[in-house]
């Protein structure tokens, strides 16, 4: 960390000899300016050869942003997306010079030409001090942008296209400067600074941390662990972090596991390791795999701490359930319900159908074949399966192991599932070949249990692929 700010301190006195080279001084670097004042000065950035000068227009410019509101912040979005494009002229001359005599040198004049102008801008951009978290929250802006623009009435195709182009650029740029080999782990404890315990309660968004009291719950008991990626650029912003219960069985609710009465067990007595809660802190960062490498990286630091582990399991949400079922229920053809299962499943419209056990019991008849439907069949456009956090588990190598009724009885978990949760197994002897049969095959890896639960009377599905493991 040392290292870290030395070369920070170092870029800060470069961009301080910068801003007598542009002519800024300190005075000017909150000034207020317009969009299109912004561009002028985007313009100049790229155009510079000083690294000195370079790195103070950088920090100029992304403090003038900051200033801005909303509607500034979108219009100079707009303006760097359909100005900062690439040189079409350029790029014709070179296809047609690689046309004429292929090469490698010409291939990659090709590229150079083809290379938007706006990647060129971010980079500069990050020269400043504090530039890569800045450009974090600036690609935040872009996606407000992006939804205000396709919530319109009149939908600018054009610009459509350049802002999506943009964000692209952001997405590009981002995966190599977020690159597994930057990012470190961090055990998080009640040690930990309070500035970064404050960001875990803040950015928690699988089970919200209701105060100091239940993060302590959480992270220091010998039972629990908590483990955070950061990044040096920036060092106190976790990006993404995981919450882990020790037990010694699977795990099927939540609530047991959260609750502040429960006896903690000591870590030697414990064979399963449950991750409860994954949780990304950085929203500029969508599109940026962190999740994959994390969960890898504390299983392998897990075993080497508590060698008496054998089971690594999720205890996972399910958020597009309750919406997939709404629909399913209001379906003339129905592709995962029988017309038998549409009727009970009305009980689901009484908000306290869980407090009888009768009924609830008749809902579990119904609900759990609906559930392997779900995830077995309900397919999004790309081909995968629908529900988001089954194809992160499932694309990292993990098998659908159980669903569990009522997993999660909370207002949220009720909301979005029914209270349905799931179980995914990191089978560490078969990560790899599960990988790969989804990746290349789309094929959903599930337990015998799961799959036994499907209708065996369903229509046929369109395009359904399923296997046992």
């Amino acid at each position: 960390m040392a290292a870290i700010s030395f070369f920070g301190d170092l870029l800060q006195t470069i961009s301080e000899r910068g801003r007598d080279l542009i002519g800024i001084g300190r005075g000017d670097m909150t000034s207020r300016a317009s969009a299109g004042d912004l561009v002028k000065l985007c313009e100049d950035l790229i155009s510079r050869r000083g690294e000195a000068s370079g790195v103070a227009l950088a920090r100029l410019i992304l403090d003038r942003y900051a200033s801005f509101g909303q509607a500034e912040r979108h219009a100079f979005l707009r303006a760097i997306a359909l100005d900062f494009d690439a040189d079409h002229e350029a790029v014709d001359e070179a296809i047609a010079a690689y046309r004429a005599a292929p090469s490698r040198a010409r291939l990659g004049s090709l590229h150079e030409a083809a290379e938007p102008r706006s990647q060129e801008l971010i980079r500069r951009l990050n020269l400043a001090r504090g530039g890569t978290l800045s450009l974090v929250r600036m690609r935040e802006d872009l996606f407000d942008l992006r939804r205000a623009l396709r919530a319109g009435d009149e939908a600018d195709p054009a610009l459509m296209d350049a802002v999506d182009s943009l964000d692209s650029d952001f997405e590009h740029l981002f995966a190599s400067w977020f690159n597994r080999g930057f990012l470190v782990l961090r055990h998080i404890d009640w040690t930990t600074p309070a500035h970064i315990l404050e960001k875990i309660i803040r950015y928690e968004a699988v089970h919200a941390i209701a105060d100091w009291d239940d993060l302590r719950a959480r992270i220091e008991p010998p039972d629990r662990r908590c483990f955070a990626f950061f990044h040096p650029a920036l060092a106190d912003e976790p990006l993404i972090f995981v919450e882990v219960a020790l037990t010694d069985q699977i795990a099927p609710a939540i609530a047991p596991i959260l609750s502040r009465e429960r006896k903690p067990l000591q870590p030697q007595a414990a064979n399963t390791a449950v991750f409860y809660s994954i949780s990304n802190c950085q929203k500029g960062l969508a599109g940026v795999t962190f999740g994959n490498f994390l969960i890898k990286q504390v299983v392998e630091d897990l075993t080497r701490e508590v060698p008496t582990l054998k089971t690594f399991v999720t205890l996972s949400p399910v958020p597009g359930f309750a919406a997939w079922l709404a629909r399913e229920r209001r379906a003339d053809s129905p592709q995962g319900l029988l017309p038998e299962d549409v009727e009970v499943l009305r009980a689901l419209d009484d908000p306290n159908w869980p407090a009888d056990k009768a009924r609830a019991e008749t809902v579990r008849r119904a609900l759990i074949p609906a559930a392997a439907a779900y995830f077995l069949r309900a397919k999004n456009e790309r081909g995968r399966p629908l529900d988001p956090v089954a194809r992160f588990h499932l694309g990292n190598g993990a098998r659908l192991d159980r669903i569990n009724f009522l997993g999660d009885t909370s207002k949220k978990g009720l909301a979005q599932s029914h209270g349905l949760m799931v179980n995914y197994l990191y089978d560490l002897a078969a990560i790899e070949r599960n990988h790969e049969t989804y990746a290349n095959l789309g094929t959903v890896v599930a337990a015998p249990a799961v799959t036994r639960e499907l209708r065996a009377k369903l229509p046929p599905p369109r395009a359904v692929v399923l296997a046992e493991a």
